[in-house]
């Protein structure tokens, strides 16, 4: 079990990994699902941003590898009728535990080579954070998608 010290710098260190104040609660507790005693595990833990952005949400989320495995996941099963949904559900469940493996592999290589908490602080917050054009590339890819549904839609309700 953590004292309060170490916890304290723990909760530091993901807040700075996550670099959002108004996220750093959910994920601190998030987190400590995943570690028990100082074991991880893989455990079920909702979030409605990775159930909707999927490799998008993993993306933005610095998770690169995890993000490629599951876009390229979900493009190989879509063929398969109802896979999209399965995949959103799975990804709802389990997105955050590849924040969470993401972290933790920081948090290792930053204090095997740095001795200055303030240093690993900031070092933190600049491998972890997230990518803000994912959101931009999402809202233009929505956009243009309602955009072509519209274009086919449209004559068609003119037909009626």
């Amino acid at each position: 079990m953590y004292d309060n010290e170490t916890q304290e710098y723990e909760d530091k260190m993901i807040e700075s990994y996550i670099d959002k104040p108004s996220e750093t609660l959910w994920y601190q507790m998030s987190f400590k699902k995943f570690n028990i005693n100082g074991v991880d595990r893989m455990q079920w833990n909702w979030s409605w941003w990775a159930f909707g952005g999927g490799f998008l949400y993993l993306l933005y989320r610095k998770q690169y590898l995890a993000s490629f495995a599951l876009f390229f996941g979900s493009f190989m099963l879509s063929i398969i009728p109802f896979m999209s949904i399965v995949i959103m559900i799975l990804s709802g469940g389990y997105g955050s535990y590849f924040v969470y493996k993401g972290y933790r592999k920081k948090l290792f290589e930053i204090e095997s080579v740095i001795d200055d908490e303030a240093t690993r602080l900031e070092t933190m917050r600049e491998v972890g954070g997230t990518h803000e054009w994912v959101i931009w590339v999402y809202a233009i890819f929505m956009i243009l998608i309602f955009m072509a549904l519209g274009a086919i839609m449209m004559p068609l309700m003119m037909q009626v």
